[in-house]
């Protein structure tokens, strides 16, 4: 899936700046992209080039214009289309994963302190996660349904966290049972 949809997906929300946008990304959990000014504002002129935008130079009273981007009724049917595709089956990119496949070569306290760090950086992830929810700072909440969506998202990734969180509790249990009958 390409940055396209979710831009496609913040503006039927509402009309927003590439700026508006950066944002929204970067106070998410689950919308992966890093939302730098690059992949956003590069997003918004090749769909303002397509058809599916259109933007608006606004004026504020004190400080810079601001270029406004809107969908149109291209861009509607082209995330309606998006929608109504098969979803794509989820792919986990975790490094840690990769760092864990040669980290014998570490002894057991420096494999726990690379343990402990992870459980840190997921504990972290978990807490803002729920935080999120909790604030439902990115859930328009239209309707009914559409707040009932955007919080099984949010719980999808809190139990991912959580999940991922109880795994690394495990393994550090188990390297330190291993060091105790050592």
């Amino acid at each position: 899936m390409s940055i396209k949809y979710a831009v496609l997906g913040f503006l039927s929300w509402q009309p927003l700046t590439g700026y508006d946008l950066k944002k929204l990304f970067a106070g998410s959990t689950f919308f992966y992209w890093s939302g730098n000014s690059n992949q956003i504002y590069k997003t918004l002129v090749q769909l303002h080039q397509a058809g599916l935008v259109v933007n608006q130079i606004e004026q504020p009273e004190s400080g810079p214009a601001r270029k406004v981007y809107s969908l149109t009724e291209a861009g509607q049917a082209e995330l309606r289309n998006w929608l109504l595709s098969a979803p794509e089956s989820p792919q986990l990119r975790n490094s840690f994963l990769v760092q864990l496949a040669w980290a014998d070569q570490l002894t057991s306290d420096e494999l726990d302190a690379l343990f402990a760090q992870y459980e840190h950086e997921v504990e972290m992830q978990a807490v803002m996660a729920r935080e999120q929810k909790r604030r439902k700072q990115i859930n328009p909440a239209r309707t009914g349904r559409e707040a009932w969506l955007w919080g099984m998202i949010a719980d999808n990734w809190i139990g991912f966290y959580e999940n991922e969180l109880a795994w690394v509790q495990r393994m550090r249990q188990q390297l330190a049972g291993d060091r105790e009958t050592a």
